[in-house]
Parts: structure tokens; C-alpha cells; sequence
């Protein structure tokens, strides 16, 4: 089954990449908080596809259709769910991929866990589809986060090995993050962006894909919310970054080249700034023990490169059990970071939320 996430809300992701629709059910919400539509269908653009020539050509509007929970868009204490129409499917790409499995993706494993009735078109439930609805519902927690002067952003960290400059992990800001969000890339230095591109389309030419990192922030949040030892700040939004298909990898802070480090080099030394303390570096990533020091929350999220590649790949046939090619059809993302940013952004506020609630229970 579809898992359900959170423990103060509950979100719950539904659909295939081909099924008729997909959508989101939001359990928890607090009655009486005016959500502002237009915000989130701008934010669910971002994520939508057939925009550039970066992405999958598939074009889908990704507009949310409310089903319950809403009365003039003032949430009313019952679930909210909103389903998007899937609406430009092509299945018939995707008919040899039954018997033939694609490498690197989780056609084989599905097939074995559902015993050769899972939905191979576009990936079925296993797709990057379903992160449309979980957009709208990190859409929907950006706003309760936004009233608490609680701000996500982030930014494409690199493509391959080409890299943008990094946050400035310790006065990281509103400000910083808003600029991003209405700049033409997802950039810091948008100079990079023509190497970003150059890269991925000189992949896409040849039948392959690129992989790369986004970095994100999350500044506002007070010390002290998590709940250790399986609730910290990082189990939970490890968890729900993972929900992100394509993802291979997280670090919060200075990760893993923090093992390079003497602790001497690596800890961060606290001082007062009027009553708040703050730390002169962050290499801890705004969080220690499991819990939010106060500091901007920083970490790096991991994105292979995408399976699906026109290049013939060595695979198997699971009805003759014998090796076999394969060339895979149908429409794909040469490189899925450029449209991530939002997901993460998205699975980031779902965590953040669902934590600063369990802090006032």
C-alpha cells in the first residue's frame, strides 16, 4: 500500500503515472487558515513538465482540482484531498517494458513485489508523476509555515560537474531564498545556467542523462523542535525527501567532508547576539542532537542520473528468461533536478510542519 506520512498530519499520495488521475488526501489541517490558491498553482508550475527543452515533452497543466476541505478555499476541518488529471499519457510506449525490465529502475522489483500485476506504464505508482501531488501538499504546509515566519527554498547546487555558488549556510534569509524563487533558473549565479544547459542537452543528443545535487534552507525555525531519537529533525526530512523518485543521497551541513575534518575544525562555537544564540559557522547545519539550534536547517540532496535513456542497455526477459536488449521509448527527463527543486522544497515544508505541530502537542 501507499504509506501514509506524518504524525500530527497525514498525507497520503495516490494514482499511477497513467491512471485516469493522482492525487492527495491531507488529514490534520487546522480549521479556519485561508489558503491562497494562486501561490500554489505558481508553485506546482515550477514542477510541471513540457516547459523547456530540458524536460520530458509530456505536457501536463498539473492543476489541482479541490475534492474536500475547502470551503472558499478556508480549510474546514475535514481531509483535504485534490486530484490532478492525468491527461497526456502515451502507454503504448511502455508495452514491451512488461517483460523487459528497465535498468536502474523499479520495474523488476515491483514486478516481483506485485507478482507481475504492477502498472508498468510511465512507472506506474513508482513514477515521478506522483510528485505532483506531493508539490500541492508541501504547497499547502508552506503557507501554515509562512504564517509562522518559516521559509523553505532551494536551488540546483550542481548538474554533473557543473556548480552554482552555495547558500551562505549562516545568514541564509528570506530575501536570499524569495530571489531564487522568481529568478528564471533556480540559481544562485544564473551565469551557470548555459553550461547546466549545454550539459544536459549534449546528453539527451547521444540517448543518456545527468544526474545532480540541489541544496536547500530553511530559515525561521527556533531551536529545539524535533523529536529525537526516530523523529529528529533529520530522520524526518530524510524520509520524506526519499518519497522524491530519483533520489540517491542526503547530507545536512558539511556531511560527509566533515569526516575530513578535526572536531576542532568541525564544531561550531556559540556566542550571544542579543538573547538568541547562534553559532559563528555552521558546519552543524542548523541542527544538532536531532533538534533545530536555531541556525539556517542546510543540506544537499543526491539525484542520480535518469534511468530512462534512449541508449540500447543490456537487460532481461522475465517470460522466456533469457538476456535481452533494450531501447526504451516514450518521453523522459534528460536530467530530473532542474524540476526537483520544488519537490524538495515541497517534501522539506511536509516535515518541518508536521515536526513544529508535535512540538506543541
Amino acid at each position: 500500500m501507499s504509506s501514509v506520512f506524518g504524525n500530527c498530519i497525514k498525507i497520503s499520495i495516490f494514482g499511477q503515472s497513467h491512471s485516469e488521475s493522482i492525487g492527495v488526501v491531507i488529514d490534520g489541517l487546522k480549521a479556519g487558515f485561508k489558503l491562497n490558491m494562486d501561490e500554489i498553482y505558481a508553485f506546482m508550475k515550477r514542477r510541471a513538465p513540457g516547459q523547456n527543452s530540458v524536460s520530458t515533452p509530456r505536457a501536463e497543466a498539473d492543476e489541482p482540482h479541490i475534492i474536500s476541505g475547502l470551503v472558499d478555499n478556508i480549510t474546514c476541518g475535514a481531509p483535504l484531498c485534490a486530484i490532478i488529471n492525468n491527461t497526456n499519457v502515451r502507454s503504448k510506449d511502455y508495452s514491451k517494458l512488461k517483460d523487459v525490465p528497465r535498468p536502474a529502475h523499479s520495474d523488476l522489483p515491483a514486478f516481483f513485489k506485485h507478482s507481475g500485476f504492477n502498472d508498468i506504464r510511465g512507472g506506474g505508482h513508482f513514477s515521478a508523476r506522483l510528485t505532483a501531488p506531493l508539490c500541492f501538499a508541501g504547497a499547502v504546509c508552506m503557507q501554515f509555515l509562512k504564517k509562522e515566519n518559516i521559509h523553505i527554498g532551494a536551488h540546483i547546487f550542481s548538474i554533473k560537474d557543473i556548480c552554482d555558488k552555495p547558500f551562505d549556510n549562516v545568514s541564509c534569509s528570506k530575501k536570499e531564498i524569495d530571489s531564487i524563487k522568481v529568478a528564471p533558473k533556480p540559481l544562485i549565479d544564473q551565469s551557470v545556467w548555459h553550461l547546466m544547459e549545454k550539459t544536459i542537452l549534449d546528453a539527451k543528443s547521444k540517448g543518456d542523462s545527468v544526474g545532480g545535487i540541489i541544496e536547500c534552507a530553511c530559515v525561521g525555525l527556533k531551536a529545539g523542535i524535533g523529536e529525537p531519537m526516530f523523529d529528529g529533525i533529520e530522520n524526518k526530512i530524510s524520509q520524506s525527501i526519499f518519497a522524491i523518485p530519483a533520489v540517491k543521497g542526503i547530507e545536512f551541513g558539511r556531511g560527509f567532508e566533515s569526516t575530513k575534518l578535526f572536531g576542532s575544525e568541525n564544531n561550531d562555537s556559540f556566542y550571544f547576539d542579543k538573547d538568541n544564540v547562534l553559532t559563528k559557522t555552521n558546519n552543524h547545519g542548523g541542527i544538532l542532537g536531532g533538534l533545530s539550534s536555531g541556525m539556517p536547517i542546510m543540506f544537499k540532496v543526491a539525484f542520480k542520473p535518469t534511468p530512462s535513456i534512449s541508449k540500447e542497455q543490456d537487460s532481461v526477459n522475465l517470460s522466456t528468461q533469457k538476456n535481452e536488449k533494450l531501447k526504451i521509448e516514450g518521453r523522459h527527463d534528460p536530467c530530473v533536478v532542474v524540476r526537483a527543486v520544488p519537490c524538495v522544497e515541497a517534501a522539506t515544508a511536509i516535515a518541518i510542519y508536521d515536526l513544529l505541530l508535535e512540538s506543541r502537542r
